[in-house]
């Protein structure tokens, strides 16, 4: 069946799209991925994505460190669910270009995530823990409270 779903170009006014979960190699239908505008910035991006079932993450791991570097470096995520099951998308606007990706589970999502940062943050290109400083940025090492999102409103 894989490949051959019917894809819907729009539900409840979102557009959907076709394509594979990075964890479990299954063929699903998410929300379509928010595209630049030619001639618009990071920050235009963001506010295009009110309505799509995206939302920008400006922080990430407990202690909420810079996620990206905006307006040049953005995440976004997304949640949705099908027959199966919920399924947890984030994407990055990478100067200009922008790529998703989308898992079955909320924990290879965030671990995803987690591996992304820590490359931006090892490589000098956003602000993160002091600990990476120097480090290879290929070379992802677990630290405390890294691999999860930041919600500063959770304790309330």
């Amino acid at each position: 069946m894989a490949g051959n779903l019917p894809l819907p170009r729009e539900a409840k006014g979102r557009k959907l799209m076709q394509t594979t979960t990075k964890d479990t190699g299954e063929t699903v239908i998410v929300p379509a991925t928010v595209e630049r505008d030619v001639y618009g910035q990071g920050y235009d991006w963001i506010q295009s994505l009110e309505g799509s079932g995206w939302y920008e993450v400006p922080g990430w791991g407990r202690d909420g460190w810079d996620l990206g570097s905006w307006p040049y470096i953005i995440f976004a995520a997304a949640v949705t669910s099908d027959e199966k099951g919920q399924l947890f998308g984030y994407c990055t606007y990478v100067e200009g270009d922008v790529a998703a990706r989308w898992y079955r589970s909320c924990e290879a999502r965030n671990l995803a995530i987690s591996k992304e940062a820590f490359w931006y943050w090892a490589s000098g290109q956003s602000d993160g823990p002091e600990a990476l400083e120097g480090m290879d940025p290929q070379d992802f090492r677990q630290i405390d409270g890294l691999c999860e999102p930041y919600l500063p409103d959770a304790g309330k």
